[in-house]
């Protein structure tokens, strides 16, 4: 069978290929990874699946706008870090739903539970569902954030989560204990995945959580420096950009 993944964190993506490489529950001949919303409309105007494991918010947009664009008559294992979202799509939906971080446990629950309901799927209820999503929900900003830790993933809060920093090539999150992960996102990208009440960018490098600044340091109207626990990593001064100062102002008053 085809199994098609929908998901744009490669973190995530590589976890939950290997975990269905290693299970025996389903024969798995191919497996489709799909970064995008547009990537996976153009696939399955050609193609289909036997099953699709699809995260919730991807990084164009919600993976549910799929469903606008063409009939999906495939059973779907819902993936996402949001609790109360998860929740309500899961009340609605007929079929599974893995809360990250997941172990391999419930993806063989989420599998045996495919196999109990493919004979007789009906996917008549899951596009009436998803209208009703359409017309009742607004998405919720992300508020954990999937890090790799050893040979596991793991989940850190938004509470937990002091400031993301662009270095290089990659992205780095560091949280209140110090402790700094590669994530698997562009600092252009993740910013619009952010509660805007709790993080702000204050330049090209630098996003942060209003918690993790304690000292404000205004060298003239036009250069202001923030000081953040704990110290970044990145051996230099932290400085708002000219442009984002009245906004950044705003934001921290608010």
């Amino acid at each position: 069978m085809r199994i098609a993944i929908i998901e744009d964190e490669l973190l995530a993506v590589n976890y939950l290929k290997d975990l269905l490489d290693q299970q025996s529950i389903v024969p798995i001949t191919e497996t489709v990874i799909l970064r995008s919303k547009k990537q996976a409309i153009d696939f399955f105007e050609t193609h289909s699946a036997d099953l699709i494991f699809m995260d919730i918010h991807l990084g164009d947009g919600m993976s549910l706008d799929i469903f606008e664009h063409m009939e999906l008559f495939t059973p779907v294992i819902f993936i996402t870090a949001f609790d109360e979202y998860a929740m309500r799509v899961f009340r609605h939906f007929t079929i599974d739903y893995l809360l990250k971080p997941f172990e391999q446990d419930d993806l063989h629950q989420a599998l045996q539970k495919f196999i109990s309901i493919k004979g007789n799927f009906d996917p008549e209820p899951v596009l009436k569902s998803i209208s009703t999503l359409y017309q009742t929900d607004n998405p919720e900003k992300m508020k954990r954030f999937m890090v790799r830790e050893g040979n596991k993933l793991k989940s850190v809060d938004e509470h937990d989560t002091a400031y993301f920093f662009a270095s290089g090539k990659y992205l780095f999150l560091t949280t209140n204990d110090n402790q700094t992960y590669i994530y698997d996102d562009t600092i252009k990208d993740i910013i619009h995945k952010l509660n805007p009440d709790r993080f702000f960018k204050i330049n090209r490098k630098f996003i942060i959580n209003k918690n993790a600044i304690i000292e404000i340091i205004k060298h003239s109207s036009q250069k202001i420096e923030v000081k953040l626990s704990p110290t970044p990593e990145i051996n230099s001064d932290v400085f708002i950009s000219k442009r984002q100062i009245t906004e950044f102002l705003t934001w921290l008053k608010n």
